[in-house]
This record gives C-alpha cells, sequence and structure tokens, in this order.
C-alpha cells in the first residue's frame, strides 16, 4: 500500500524511454554535463583576480603663455592751442 512495486518502476521507466529514446536521453545527460563544465569554468574564472585597469599615458601639460600686454598708446600728436602759437 503506499509503495511501489518492481513492475511499476519498469512501466515508467519503459515509458521514459519511448518518449526520450535511447539517443535522446543520452544526448541530453551529454548537454547537461557540458553546462556543468561551463559553469564550473566561469566560477573559477570570477575566483581569478583582474587584471590592474590599463593607464592611458598623457603628456604633461604645457602651461598657457599669458596673453601679451596690450602696448600702451601712444599720444597723438595734438595740436598745439592757438594761444600759444601767437
Amino acid at each position: 500500500m503506499g509503495g511501489f512495486s518492481l513492475w511499476h518502476w519498469l512501466i515508467v521507466g519503459l515509458v521514459v524511454l519511448l518518449l526520450f529514446g535511447k539517443g535522446r536521453f543520452s544526448d541530453m545527460m551529454g548537454d547537461v554535463a557540458k553546462g556543468l563544465k561551463s559553469f564550473k569554468k566561469g566560477m573559477s574564472e570570477e575566483d581569478a583576480p583582474a587584471p590592474a585597469p590599463r593607464q592611458i599615458e598623457t603628456t604633461p601639460a604645457q602651461p598657457i603663455p599669458p596673453p601679451a600686454a596690450a602696448a600702451e598708446p601712444t599720444p597723438a600728436a595734438t595740436p598745439a592751442p592757438d594761444a600759444e602759437r601767437r
């Protein structure tokens, strides 16, 4: 009562083989094994230290020269006042 007999397990196994077939079942198990291997490989790569980030080499910045001082305007030749000429 409640337990499966040998006949029940044989029938279940036969149904599974009919549904999946012998070749299809072994292919599925091979795919599962490949998936596990790639998962383990990915996990081991994650544990490895990451390479240091590369730094960009730059040349030192050249200082910007100060703007040239504006030349002082030369006084324009102004004519002498008329009073001085007389």
